[in-house]
This record gives structure tokens, C-alpha cells and sequence, in this order.
């Protein structure tokens, strides 16, 4: 693996921030943490940092201890936190000139080549950029570097969906040069483009972890039925979740493949369907249901 947890915590007095969370994350992975705010999730990031001290507990990123040996730790990281702070008096060009030149990874020219793609004016002063170009700068600034991990808190905050679109890209670029990255979002349609694996944080605690691929192969159907029903055939019937109401409506969910399903379907009278994935709303909503409940 590549980032290891071990009972990760964090306490301040009674309360912990994060609790007894152990993960591995592997080389090459894009790893979402969900989770509403005050969840855990830049905890978790600024104890990778080594910018906290855990109060338990352990973490690595390849083999190097974020604790003990923190400022190593951040020479093989690209980090772009949730609130970014630039220097104002500078024009955009020389941040990023300034921040190629401090790297050893740094490489100016591709924070060019990447400030072109996201149309960013870097003639302007930081102080005089609107949020979301400051965000934008934030953003080439972290990706250009060439660093084995990069950690990105809200990555696309005060974006339009047709840049949040382009930073998808280019973390998915991120991942194929061979970088691991770890991806920390509100925007749970971003998330589901470029993750391969998605923890869910709440109250400080690990609540699930999810495969993505495994999520985009659940369905839910919507169906009326007019006529008798049909049970589905083992071991099709197994694997679904079926909900029957007295008007003939059925709720159906699914995991597997839908040919065997839509098969079975077939041989009952419906009135209308609906196919629609279940996707990570759904699952969010669930977790942070069932811990609230």
C-alpha cells in the first residue's frame, strides 16, 4: 500500500476529531473522502501532513511516518487545502513561477501549459482576482508539480461546472503519470467521475468505504405491475432487494448484472419502468442516515 492508517485519532479533550480510523490506499489510486462538514476529512489530510500530532495511532505515505517525519513526507506531497491564501501584491505568473522554483518537483512550464487550459489571466494581481480565478491558480499551482501524492481539499470550490469538468481531466491525467491522489469533495458527481474508492467519514469516524466500480453496477428499478406476480428464479432472487405495495408498485435493487433481471421482468405484465442507477447520492444519503437515525 501506499498511505497506511493504523487506528489513526485525534482528540482535543473529549472530543475526537477522528477516531480509530485505519485505511490503506494504494499506489496510483484516486481516493474521495466524503462527508458533511466536521466530519474528519481535513483532519485526516493535516495529520497525513504531519501539520497534527495524532493522539493514537499511526500513518505512512510510502513507507515514511507522517509524524515522525513530516517534512519529508510533505517533499513527496502536493497539497491544496480548503481555504487557499496567496500572496496579493503578486501577479499570477510570478506565483507560480515562485512556486515551480521552491518545488523539487516544481515545473514552471507546465504550470503555463496548465493555466492555459483553464483560460487563467496570469498578467492580474492575486489581489485583484475574482475567487474563482484564485482557485483556478491554487489549483495549477498543485497540479504542475511532479510529486508522488497529491492531496486536493475542495478542489473545484467557486467553480463553473464547465472548469470543474477540466479538473476532472486533469486529476484522471494526474493518475495515468502515476500519482496518487486524494480527492476531498461536496461535489458527489465529480467524485463518481474520477475515484476508484470513496471513504465515507462521519462524526470523526470511518463509516464505509466503497469500490466505485462495485456502486455503478447497482440499480434501482420503478415498476407497476397489472397482472399476477413472478417470483424471481434462484439465484436471481438472492441477490435483489424487492419492495411490493398494494397498488401494484415495486421497487427493485440490484447489484449484479441487469440482463438476468430485465429477463425475469419481461415475463410480467408492467404498466411502466424506470431504470436508474443508484449512484453515490443514494449511498451518501444512507450513511449519514443511518448514523442519524
Amino acid at each position: 500500500m501506499f498511505i497506511d492508517l493504523r487506528g489513526l485519532t485525534k482528540r482535543y479533550g473529549t472530543f475526537a476529531a477522528l477516531q480509530d480510523c485505519t485505511l490503506t490506499i494504494e499506489r496510483g489510486e484516486v481516493f474521495g473522502l466524503l462527508g458533511p462538514n466536521g466530519a474528519g476529512k481535513t483532519t485526516l489530510l493535516r495529520l497525513l501532513l504531519g501539520y497534527l500530532s495524532p493522539t493514537a495511532g499511526q500513518a505512512s505515505i510510502d513507507g515514511v511516518d507522517c509524524h515522525r517525519r513530516s517534512v519529508e513526507v510533505r517533499t513527496r506531497t502536493s497539497y491544496l487545502p480548503g481555504e487557499v491564501r496567496l500572496f496579493g501584491s503578486m501577479r499570477g505568473r510570478k506565483v507560480l513561477k515562485f512556486f515551480a522554483e521552491i518545488r523539487p518537483g516544481g515545473d514552471f512550464r507546465r504550470s503555463l501549459d496548465l493555466a492555459d487550459r483553464l483560460e487563467l489571466d496570469l498578467s492580474r494581481r492575486v489581489a485583484f482576482m475574482s475567487t474563482g480565478m484564485r482557485q483556478k491558480l491554487a489549483l495549477v499551482a498543485t497540479l504542475a508539480a511532479d510529486t508522488p501524492l497529491m492531496i486536493l481539499d475542495e478542489p473545484t470550490a467557486n467553480l463553473d461546472p464547465t472548469v470543474r469538468g477540466i479538473v476532472a481531466q486533469l486529476v484522471s491525467e494526474s493518475q495515468r503519470r502515476g500519482h496518487t491522489v486524494l480527492f476531498s469533495s461536496h461535489v458527489l458527481s465529480e467524485v463518481e467521475d474520477v475515484c476508484d474508492r470513496v471513504a465515507f467519514l462521519r462524526d470523526g469516524q470511518l463509516a464505509h468505504l466503497q469500490i466505485m466500480h462495485d456502486l455503478k453496477r447497482r440499480h434501482r428499478i420503478q415498476a407497476r405491475l397489472v397482472g399476477p406476480w413472478q417470483p424471481p428464479p434462484d439465484p436471481l432472487g438472492q441477490e435483489l432487494v424487492i419492495q411490493r405495495e398494494a397498488d401494484g408498485r415495486i421497487s427493485i435493487e440490484t447489484s449484479g448484472e441487469m440482463a438476468p433481471v430485465l429477463q425475469w421482468l419481461s415475463t410480467m405484465n408492467l404498466l411502466e419502468m424506470n431504470v436508474q442507477p443508484v449512484g453515490l447520492r443514494a449511498l451518501y444519503d444512507l450513511v449519514h442516515d443511518l448514523g442519524h437515525g
